[in-house]
């Protein structure tokens, strides 16, 4: 399978993408102003710039050229999977094979519309598999159980496995690393994350988990001081789901799949829910995507992800699948 290389610069990756995109344009390809999915403003600055040291810069700038103040951006709950490990890391992947992701995200406050700087950017998600390091021993969505239904009203009295945590935080099983990290934002409220792209596992469609932390600062001791003010969870438009089914590790899998619509948490609402903007060549997924979204977030709040208001409380599930 194509990789990104662990040495190659970040708007190497974007220009390779972009670059196969035009020139699928300049040949006139069947589709070709389709080529590459949900690309957007991002990818129409990254054409503007191909080939040229400057791309991810471009990409970067067309993210946040709107000067209009965003929606909020939805709190959701933290799921049984979080681990506090404060890994400060822009390559997460460690050993886990699958479809390259390069990951950009940015934060800005909600009221301002001004970039958190120094802000700490926080992801975690299963692997190709569906499976959550610190959890294999769990597998794909807990070893069984069916999609969860609408989240119940007030809160539940026990999390899915009984322990307790925001979310109903389960017990880990293992004391593995990968596909987890944290970031300080630069002056433009950036972050990037190098990782792969998820797969599924039982009762949730495919999705990234994400927490930004304001107030405090990065010490020897990991992130310091300061609050969770955004709990939240990225989601892939279903034709780039679709294009991964086929494609090796994901081929493997053989949970049933949830789309996006059938997913219990996901609000159907677009960027301000999580649905991340994605480029990628569409004959080829398996070269790499690059996924962008902008969260809207009030740096003031706290939302550990405990049934967070604008987001579903947790379910109460026989088993993890949040």
């Amino acid at each position: 399978m194509s990789r990104f290389s662990s040495e190659e610069p970040d708007n190497a990756i974007v220009s390779r993408l972009v670059s196969r995109r035009r020139m699928l344009v300049l040949g006139g390809a069947a589709g070709a102003a389709a080529a590459l999915g949900g690309a957007g403003t991002v990818a129409g600055a990254a054409d503007r710039t191909v080939g040229g040291p400057g791309t991810l810069d471009a990409v970067k700038a067309a993210a946040s050229a709107s000067g209009a103040c965003m929606a909020l951006t939805t709190e959701q709950i933290e799921g049984p999977y979080y681990l506090d490990h404060e890994l400060f890391r822009k390559d997460v992947v460690e050993d886990r094979t699958g479809i390259p992701l390069l990951l950009l995200l940015r934060a800005v406050d909600s009221a301002t519309c001004r970039p958190l700087r120094n802000s700490a950017v926080e992801i975690w998600h299963c692997d190709a598999s569906g499976v959550y390091s610190g959890y294999t021993q769990v597998g794909n969505g807990g070893g069984g159980g069916t999609p969860p239904g609408p989240p119940p009203s007030g809160t539940p009295t026990a999390p899915p496995d009984g322990s307790g945590g925001p979310g109903g935080h389960a017990t880990p099983t293992d004391d593995l690393t990968w596909l987890r990290g944290i970031q300080m934002t630069d002056q433009q409220g950036f972050v990037t994350f190098r990782t792969v792209f998820p797969g599924w596992y039982t009762g949730r469609a495919v999705h990234i988990h994400t927490k930004v932390h304001t107030g405090g600062s990065r010490s020897s001791d990991g992130y310091t001081g300061g609050r969770t003010c955004h709990t939240g969870q990225f989601y892939f438009a279903e034709d780039a789901v679709k294009a991964t089914v086929g494609v090796a590790p994901y081929s493997a899998n053989s949970v049933t799949r949830v789309t996006l619509d059938q997913d219990a948490l996901y609000p159907g609402t677009g960027t301000p829910g999580g649905l991340l903007e994605l480029v990628y060549d569409r004959r080829h997924i398996e070269r790499g995507v690059v996924g962008h979204i902008t969260m809207a977030v009030d740096p003031d709040a706290t939302n550990d992800g405990g049934g967070a208001p604008g987001g579903p409380a947790p379910t109460a599930s026989p088993s993890p699948s949040v």
